[in-house]
């Protein structure tokens, strides 16, 4: 179960394969808060039709894709990086991955081309559980969840290989999945 991960923010949320909501079909999650008033988090393998300038037209380096946070606040723009040096106020989630921080360095940053993908990553809206949902979700199998994982994979530019890399990463006991067709149906 979920709540008994201390701390659950920065572990990976992997949907099972033959999840439907296409929300979350395929999707690989970083929790990013885990409380007793819920459960926040970023698909990160799910890159919308937008880039930053769609969305902040003021801003110089603008050709940034944006993922698809989840079904939540999807009028919302969130961020997470590796970069605390330049970004400060950010919320350690992972090792040396902060979820957050000054909005306006972030702009700053941006307009100096001083940030690039590799240390950044924004998302429109968010996955959100109420309390307890999702660790219902969990002991019905739904997820998978990663305690252990490369920081790496965060910030992939692979959408397609993310979930596959993600479940061959939790060894041999889940390897077999990856390979799973996205609609048995059709095997």
């Amino acid at each position: 179960m979920l709540s008994t991960i201390t701390p659950a923010a920065g572990r990976l949320l992997i949907s099972e394969p033959f999840m439907m909501d296409p929300n979350f079909k395929r999707s690989v999650i970083l929790l990013a808060e885990h409380a007793e008033d819920g459960t926040l988090g970023y698909v990160l393998n799910h890159l919308s039709e937008y880039k930053l300038s769609d969305v902040l037209p003021d801003v110089n380096y603008s050709e940034m894709p944006i993922y698809i946070g989840g079904p939540v606040a999807n009028n919302t723009l969130h961020f997470i990086h590796r970069c605390p040096d330049k970004i400060e106020g950010g919320v350690e989630v992972w090792d040396g991955i902060y979820w957050g921080g000054s909005f306006d360095r972030v702009k700053e940053l941006l307009n100096n081309y001083q940030l690039n993908e590799n240390e950044i990553r924004f998302f429109m809206g968010y996955s959100g559980w109420n309390p307890g949902q999702l660790d219902t979700e969990i002991e019905e199998d739904t997820w998978i969840v990663a305690n252990k994982f490369n920081p790496e994979v965060l910030f992939m530019h692979d959408e397609q290989n993310l979930w596959r890399e993600a479940v061959i990463s939790l060894g041999q006991r889940y390897a077999h999945i990856a390979n799973f067709p996205e609609n048995p149906m059709l095997n």
